[in-house]
């Protein structure tokens, strides 16, 4: 059984040994994702066009946009989820696009995925949900697992719930649950799907400041799809802004804010 929404994103016919948890510092100097003439379409729906964003480790890009602007699309073209029409995408250096799903799912372990609605199981515990990548694809004994779980917990200020049930718990409560069980294996890369969404803005502003705070601790490029004017402006070191397709414009908040471009005023202006 998997996750909601493959939030594990590792398929079922691998079948190696569970491997040992590796550091973010283990991966390749170079740049985390790199992403070169991406196009994706749907039928004769053009979602993404030549698509061109580099990100480091330790940096934070954050993608903004109108709803059906491929936001999200590009997150699964990342993880794996979908593939791309055309185009390039480099993971630590390694080129994914062309990987059988044995090489994919060693790659998709380098990355933890936030969810927008979180995607955890809801017949699990807190404790269970953060630990169910853990039991599957590391070699940690229970004891280690329990170790390592609340110390996952902690980091997300959810160490004092960890016998609920997703249920019981808000919306935001289960967002940080999400976060330390995207952070479980230890990921160099963090994606991040609208990770403020429905929440009201005293919640939204402690999931930033969670976000700043791992990002802190852990060195991870994170990619960040969000509608969250606010939000990108705190955590992202630069946003990338879509528009028919492309990235109509990528720099750091204060560009978008002094650009001249009719659409990128208007969008700044009602998303704030």
């Amino acid at each position: 059984m998997m996750l909601p929404e493959q939030a594990v994103l590792v398929g079922r016919e691998e079948s190696a040994a569970p491997a040992a948890l590796e550091s973010p510092t283990d991966q390749s100097e170079g740049p985390a994702v790199v992403l070169r003439g991406l196009n994706k379409s749907f039928g004769k729906q053009v979602v993404l066009d030549e698509i061109n964003l580099t990100v480091k480790s330790g940096d934070t890009l954050a993608v903004l946009g109108r709803s059906g602007t491929g936001k999200s699309v590009l997150l699964k073209l990342i993880i794996g989820l979908q593939k791309p029409d055309s185009g390039s995408i480099c993971v630590h250096e390694q080129e994914i696009t062309r990987l059988d799903l044995r090489e994919l799912n060693k790659i998709r372990k380098k990355m933890g995925f936030l969810f927008q609605n979180a995607a955890l199981y809801d017949s699990l515990t807190v404790e269970q949900n953060v630990a169910f990548p853990l039991k599957r694809h590391s070699n940690m004994t229970k004891s280690e697992r329990a170790v390592r779980v609340k110390e996952l917990l902690a980091s997300v200020g959810m160490e004092s719930d960890l016998k609920k049930l997703p249920g019981d718990i808000s919306g935001g409560m289960q967002k940080r649950v999400g976060l330390a069980r995207a952070l479980a294996l230890k990921p160099g890369i963090l994606l991040l799907d609208e990770p403020t969404a429905g929440l009201d803005p005293i919640t939204s502003g402690e999931i930033d400041e969670l976000i700043l705070k791992l990002q802190e601790q852990h060195h991870m490029a994170s990619i960040v799809v969000t509608h969250d004017l606010q939000s990108a402006k705190t955590i992202a070191d630069r946003i990338a802004l879509l528009h028919e397709g492309s990235v109509l414009i990528e720099g750091r908040f204060e560009d978008l804010v002094k650009s001249d471009n009719k659409f990128i005023a208007e969008f700044m202006k009602r998303e704030a």
